[in-house]
């Protein structure tokens, strides 16, 4: 089923050399050139039109700070919300919310969970492993893997609480964490409902960019240069980190950077993790990063069925092409939503756009 919200809303390829990889768009994606394909409007820097409300905090629910272990007995770090009124002596249902590759939870997976926490669930948003206070050496590691075994950790950690009906435990992957979170669910069906926001495909959007601009060749010219990164790496040097989110603002600034500059780089949604370097942030490791081309999240997303799963994307988004395929790959029950006049970005924070009450009926109906 697919449909349409109905908001208000103000609305040439080469090489993959060094100074292409420094160009990817803040969600890591190898993007080619300047994205003058897409017909992006220009976000203004700082820009709070639509209810930007990155930041959040409800008095309607508590916060707690948690930890727990995945099964490489690694910590992940999360923040728990729990509605003011919620029956411990009840069983609640609950939901796992996952930040925008790059990010941290305090990047758009907090007010998630904390909208889904004013809604009566059990919500807990997580630092990915390697990012944020999670733990994970190197920094910013790119793992496809353990990034989707913490929302599995998350399950065991939330059917473990004596309030939490672990029978009904849904997620929501902002960005880059809705392929993540659809690789876990694949494997553990004890997700129940799987939601998506502004999803990519991070295997897809390495190994192809957007809109299939990528060729073949230069897909494997950046693996040779990651490639000579890991033996400069092994031999001493310093880390190199690609992609991520431009520090400033130039002439030359693609549109598709603009639009993540305005939420990264501003005080709409900058977030410096403790202990971290500004210059970083957004921003994987050069080596690392070659992992996602190895990265397949929508292969068998079929089998997820008969466990729901809602895709929400801006029918004005850069990014809009992963959702379509994964609901075109999708078997029933599944739900595809187009946000009229959302960009990417636009669904991180933008509470007048972001359709809460559309998340709110799915994780109602199929979280009993």
């Amino acid at each position: 089923m697919t449909q349409d919200i109905h908001e208000n809303a103000e609305t040439s390829k080469t090489g993959i050399d060094r100074r292409h990889l420094l160009k990817m768009t803040g969600a890591g994606v190898a993007t080619i050139a300047a994205m003058s394909t897409f017909d992006i409007t220009v976000a203004k820097a700082q820009d709070m039109s639509n209810g930007a409300a990155n930041f959040y905090t409800s008095d309607k629910v508590t916060f707690h700070k948690v930890t727990f272990k995945t099964q490489y007995q690694t910590n992940v770090a999360g923040n728990l919300y729990l509605p003011k009124d919620l029956d411990r002596t009840v069983k609640s249902p609950a939901i796992i919310v996952g930040h925008p590759m790059g990010a941290v939870k305090e990047q758009s997976a907090n007010l998630y969970a904390t909208k889904m926490a004013e809604q009566g669930f059990v919500a807990m948003s997580i630092d990915l492993p390697f990012w944020g206070d999670s733990e994970g050496q190197l920094r910013n590691l790119v793992s496809p893997e353990i990034y989707a075994e913490a929302f599995s950790a998350g399950v065991d950690f939330l059917g473990s609480s004596d309030f939490v009906d672990r029978k009904n435990i849904g997620a929501i992957g902002v960005c880059g964490s809705g392929s993540f979170v659809i690789s876990a669910a694949k494997i553990d069906p004890r997700i129940k409902a799987v939601a998506t926001v502004s999803m990519y495909d991070m295997g897809a959007a390495f190994r192809d960019a957007l809109n299939k601009s990528q060729t073949v060749e230069q897909r494997k010219e950046f693996i040779a240069t990651a490639a000579e990164q890991r033996w400069a790496e092994a031999d001493g040097a310093k880390t190199q980190y690609i992609g991520g989110t431009t520090l400033e603002l130039t002439a030359d600034t693609d549109p598709i950077q603009r639009e993540f500059y305005d939420f990264y780089r501003t005080p709409r949604g900058e977030f410096t993790p403790v202990g971290v370097m500004r210059e970083t942030t957004t921003k994987p490791t050069l080596s690392s990063s070659v992992k996602f081309m190895n990265f397949y999240p929508f292969n068998d997303i079929e089998t997820i069925s008969p466990r729901p799963m809602l895709f929400i994307s801006g029918d004005q988004a850069h990014s809009k092409e992963f959702s379509q395929d994964a609901y075109n790959r999708a078997s029933e029950p599944k739900e595809l939503v187009w946000v009229k006049g959302a960009g990417h970005v636009d669904l991180y924070d933008r509470v007048d756009l972001i359709p809460f009450d559309r998340l709110k009926n799915f994780f109602d109906q199929h979280l009993a």
